[in-house]
């Protein structure tokens, strides 16, 4: 089965169970787990937290890991490396991702002076391609798995 990025893992929809339930606790009406489970189920447009639970994936997916052979660009330059961290941010669709090139790469296009770099860390979503873009449109990196 594929997941789109938009798509939550069960460990966010019980992350929202109990703020759900902390919610109507601190509002005079409080919910048991289950039915909060339930509750973020339908929001989610699921006919109960079993449908639920068997379609959605344990974890979010990741575009790479730890310790994983990487390629691919860093602002216009190719690399290979070692990666060395990786951190879901709050929004659940982007990452950082801390990579340690095999060989420094330039930063710099002038042809007057150049800035190597060998250890970066950028934000990538699910598909490993950064927001952030260059002066022509580019993405700051792309990464892949080897």
């Amino acid at each position: 089965m594929t997941y789109s990025i938009d798509t939550p893992s069960r460990t966010t929809l019980k992350a929202e169970a109990r703020a759900l339930r902390d919610q109507r606790s601190r509002a005079g009406t409080p919910i048991g787990q289950g039915a909060a489970l339930e509750e973020i189920a339908h929001r989610h447009g699921y006919r109960d937290w079993n449908t639920a639970h068997a379609a959605l994936p344990d974890r979010v997916p990741t575009p790479v890991q730890v310790g994983q052979r990487v390629k691919g660009t860093y602002l216009g330059q190719r690399f290979t490396g070692l990666v060395m961290g990786v951190q879901l941010l709050a929004d659940m669709q982007h990452y950082t991702v801390t990579v340690h090139f095999d060989t420094p790469v330039d930063v710099v296009t002038s042809s007057l002076f150049s800035a190597f770099r060998q250890r970066v860390t950028a934000t990538v979503d699910v598909h490993g391609v950064s927001p952030a873009r260059t002066s022509n449109g580019q993405p700051h990196m792309r990464v892949m798995r080897a």
